[in-house]
């Protein structure tokens, strides 16, 4: 599945065997992964029952938020940006029930977020 073409600024498509190494602890028995890729500082881990969002967070609190979003909660998504295809953009999903997006995340060309959305297209429309 390797559909990210630019690996650069320390982003890209991530080897499930790295992703099952070091998150293993947040994946339950049957839970498998798909495909998973870092963004700067956050990783997104698609698994067959859910997206977690592997969070770093800086500043004077530093630690790692680990954000569960399973596809069944997810109402709707959007890709938001400001010319072409190519420039970058911002990834923006929603919980049912909510009005304000759960989630924000600006892709730069180092993450194709066509691709993500398709992943997230193929778990939410089913």
């Amino acid at each position: 599945m390797n559909f990210f073409s630019n690996l650069l600024n320390n982003s890209g498509i991530l080897e499930n065997s790295n992703i099952a190494d070091e998150y293993e602890r947040l994946l339950l028995q049957d839970e498998q992964i798909e495909v998973g890729f870092k963004l700067n500082e956050d990783t997104f881990i698609f698994t067959n029952m859910r997206m977690v969002l592997v969070d770093l967070k800086k500043g004077d609190d530093i630690g790692i938020e680990y954000l569960s979003l399973p596809y069944s909660r997810i109402s709707n998504f959007c890709v938001q940006t400001k010319k072409s295809f190519n420039s970058k953009a911002t990834l923006k999903i929603w919980l049912n029930g909510q009005n304000e997006p759960q989630l924000e995340k600006e892709f730069s060309k180092s993450v194709d977020v066509y691709e993500v959305q398709k992943i997230l297209a193929g778990h939410v429309l089913r």
